[in-house]
């Protein structure tokens, strides 16, 4: 699918704005109720078996307080987001100020790699070496 810079931006900005006001709403509870976030995922709800993605909030977390190797160890995909949550906005930033589309030719480039399987096949695998982490 491919976006106008406009609506590539406000996509990455209302994803980043939920992503820190989901991280802010965790840390507080994070503090509060003795270390424990939130747990909404479905999957884990509907087959007691963790997602790919779960953990990756309390890793997030982790990450912030300097603890980057419980951070790794809770869930890998908590480095990618701290990554994408950080880099993102600071990227769509000076692509404004520059007036450039730096982050709109990335993402066109990075949407048309991923098609290919030689680079798909690999993140996928990936992606299931984290859940059978997740499980395990």
């Amino acid at each position: 699918m491919t976006f106008s810079r406009n609506k590539l931006y406000l996509i990455i900005s209302l994803a980043c704005a939920a992503g820190y006001m989901w991280l802010y709403l965790n840390a507080s509870n994070y503090v509060l109720f003795n270390n424990n976030t939130f747990e909404v995922c479905i999957i884990k709800h509907v087959t007691h078996i963790p997602c790919p993605s779960c953990g990756s909030t309390r890793s997030v977390l982790l990450l912030q307080n300097g603890e980057f190797l419980k951070a790794f160890t809770t869930n890998p995909l908590g480095y990618l987001i701290s990554i994408i949550l950080i880099m993102a906005p600071l990227w769509m930033m000076i692509d404004v100020l520059t007036k450039k589309n730096s982050l709109l030719h990335f993402y066109k480039k990075l949407e048309t790699y991923l098609k290919i399987p030689t680079y798909n096949v690999p993140l996928l695998l990936l992606l299931i070496l984290n859940w059978i982490w997740n499980i395990t």
